[in-house]
């Protein structure tokens, strides 16, 4: 309902005051217009509920197979729970894609994002648990132990210093995060992007065990919510699509 109204987005904003954020909702109830009034109220009621800081995070569609050419690169996808990471001067959230706080369940991610060097910023990335052979460790996410040890990769900056990052493009904003991570030494690391043919990318992942692949257009904007131009392809014999067919299967 909301992606229909004719004017802004329903997404986070960041405010007038550097390393703030507000919501979409409060930023467009300056504009409300004749005859939308309960549609923005909707709106407004939805996206209120989340918690300050939290942007909703873009979701990549679901395809048979991976794009190819020039305009498109691609990054392994970890097989753990999605997060924003939060830093705004000393305070530090990690939020689930519902927006609910895991802060203190993943604290060795936690713990490296206090310690970057910047008065804000907002990382999108996946937190996993990794075992001796490199490949993410989906079960042990929800062991208190296991949570504790869990790292961020990280795929994408959402602001940084205050500055909304969202409307550059993906290649300029994966740039500006490696930067930023560059003398990072654990908890979060640098998800790596591969430059070359989606199919080629795609069976060497799947020869890795990994749970498969997300190719993401290279001049792309930050959009929350479906995203047209984040590709996601699944390994048909990653461990996480077994347990999801094998659960389906005993319904």
């Amino acid at each position: 309902m909301c992606a229909s109204l004719p004017m802004r987005p329903p997404h986070l904003r960041f405010s007038q005051r550097p390393g703030e954020l507000q919501t979409a909702a409060e930023d467009d109830a300056r504009f409300v217009v004749a005859g939308n009034a309960s549609a923005y109220l909707f709106c407004a009621m939805k996206y209120k509920s989340h918690p300050a800081g939290f942007v909703v995070p873009a979701q990549p569609v679901k395809a048979s197979k991976p794009p190819s050419g020039a305009d498109w690169v691609h990054e392994i996808k970890h097989d753990g729970y999605r997060m924003i990471v939060r830093r705004n001067g000393p305070s530090v959230r990690l939020y689930s894609r519902n927006g609910n706080d895991w802060t203190s369940r993943l604290s060795a991610i936690a713990t490296a994002a206090r310690r970057i060097k910047a008065r804000s910023f907002t990382i999108d990335g996946e937190a996993v648990v990794l075992g001796p052979d490199g490949l993410s460790l989906f079960e042990e996410l929800s062991r208190r132990e296991g949570a504790r040890a869990a790292i961020l990769y990280a795929f994408d900056l959402i602001e940084h210093d205050g500055k909304d990052m969202r409307n550059l493009p993906f290649l300029d904003r994966k740039a500006a995060l490696a930067r930023l991570l560059r003398n990072t030494e654990a908890g979060i690391l640098f998800n790596e992007h591969i430059a070359g043919e989606g199919a080629v990318v795609f069976a060497h992942a799947c020869d890795l065990g990994a749970e498969g692949i997300v190719s993401k257009k290279i001049d792309s904007t930050y959009r929350s919510g479906p995203c047209r131009v984040w590709i996601k392809v699944r390994n048909p014999a990653s461990i996480a699509v077994q347990q999801e067919r094998s659960e389906k299967w005993n319904r």
